[in-house]
C-alpha cells in the first residue's frame, strides 16, 4: 500500500487564484505540508510583493508548515538548479515522516523542474562571458541562443534578457555537479482557472491590498539598503513598477496601479499558456472552476486511495 509520503499533491494556477488557500486546506484535510513553488519567496527580503501571504498558513485552523520559502538572500541567484536539489531534500524529509507534499504555485519553470524531471545541472558563473555577452545587442544575443539550439537548458526561460544570458552561459559551460535524479512522481495536478474578467478583478483587488499593506515602503526599504535597481527589475513586475515609480518614471499612484494592473493580467495569460504547453508536455491536469474546494477534496481522496489488488 502506498503512503502519502508516495504521492506529490500539486496545486497550480495563475497569479491571484487564491491556490495557497487551496493548496493549505488541502494540507490540512490531508495532513500535508506544503513545498512552495514560487520563484521569488524563496527570497528572504521580499514579503509583499512576493505575495508570501503568511497568514494564509494559519488562517482557519492549525498551522500548516511551508517549506523552500525564504532560503536564500538577495546576494546570490537562486536557479532552478538550486529549487530542485532543494525540493528533493524536502521530499526525501516528507517522505520519510509520511507526510503528502502539496506543492503549491505559479512558477512554470519550478514546477516543471519537478513533474518533468528535468536533469540539472549546476554551472559556475563566468563572469568574463557575462560581461562580453552583456555588451552584445539584443538581436545578436538572441542569434547567439538560437545557433546553441539544443544545447540550451531546457529549464530556462529566455524572456528576459538576463535569463538569455545565464541559460548562454550553462550551454556554454555544463556544470559537472548533478544532483541525484528525482523519483518517480504519482502527481495529482489540480489547477485553479478563472474566467479573465473575473481573474482580472481578482488580480485588481490584491494588488490595492498589497499597495495599502505597504509594496511601495518595501521597494523603498530594498533600495535604501543597498539593492541595485537592476536586481530589483529582475524579480518580477511588482518590482520592477515600483522601481520605476521611485525613480520617477511613473508620475502618480494612480498610474502605477493601471500599469502594474495591465502587466500582471498579461502575466496570468503568459501563466495559462504555460500551463497549456506543461499538458501537452504529458502532465496532466485536472482544472477546477475557481478554488473549487470541494472537487479538490474528491479528486485527492480518489487519488489517494490504494490501488485495488488484481
Amino acid at each position: 500500500m502506498s503512503g502519502p509520503g508516495d504521492n506529490l499533491l500539486v496545486v497550480l494556477g495563475p497569479t491571484a487564484s487564491g491556490k495557497t488557500a487551496l493548496g493549505v486546506h488541502l494540507a490540512r484535510r490531508f495532513g500535508g505540508e506544503i513545498v512552495s513553488a514560487d520563484s521569488r519567496q524563496v527570497y528572504r527580503e521580499l514579503d509583499i510583493g512576493a505575495g508570501k501571504d503568511r497568514e494564509e498558513y494559519t488562517r482557519g485552523g492549525p498551522a500548516v508548515a511551508c517549506h523552500l520559502i525564504d532560503v536564500a538572500g538577495l546576494d546570490r541567484l537562486y536557479s532552478i538548479y538550486h529549487y530542485q536539489r532543494d525540493f528533493r531534500r524536502v521530499l526525501d524529509d516528507l517522505r520519510r515522516r509520511r507526510v503528502l507534499p502539496v506543492m503549491v504555485g505559479g512558477s512554470g519553470l519550478y514546477l516543471e523542474a519537478v513533474l518533468l524531471r528535468y536533469p540539472l545541472a549546476e554551472a559556475p558563473p563566468d563572469r568574463a562571458l557575462r560581461a562580453e555577452l552583456e555588451a552584445l545587442p539584443e538581436d545578436a544575443l538572441r542569434r547567439l541562443a538560437a545557433e546553441l539550439g539544443p544545447r540550451l537548458p531546457a529549464d530556462i526561460d529566455t524572456d528576459t534578457r538576463r535569463r538569455t544570458i545565464r541559460a548562454i552561459e550553462i550551454a556554454l559551460h555544463p556544470g559537472e555537479r548533478r544532483p541525484a535524479p528525482l523519483p518517480e512522481l504519482r502527481p495529482l495536478v489540480l489547477g485553479v482557472s478563472y474566467p479573465p474578467g473575473e481573474l482580472r478583478r481578482r488580480i485588481a483587488e490584491r494588488l490595492s491590498r498589497r499597495l495599502e499593506n505597504g509594496l511601495v515602503e518595501e521597494v523603498e526599504r530594498l533600495l535604501a539598503a543597498g539593492v541595485p535597481a537592476r536586481r530589483l527589475d529582475s524579480l518580477g513586475l511588482e518590482y520592477r513598477f515600483v522601481t520605476r515609480f521611485l525613480q520617477g518614471a511613473i508620475p502618480s499612484r494612480r498610474e502605477l496601479f493601471a500599469k502594474l494592473h495591465t502587466a500582471i493580467c498579461a502575466f496570468a495569460r503568459r501563466q495559462r499558456t504555460w500551463f497549456r504547453r506543461m499538458e501537452r508536455r504529458g502532465v496532466h491536469i485536472h482544472w477546477l472552476e475557481g478554488a473549487d474546494r470541494a472537487r479538490a477534496e474528491e479528486l485527492a481522496a480518489a487519488w489517494l486511495q490504494p490501488p485495488k489488488a488484481g
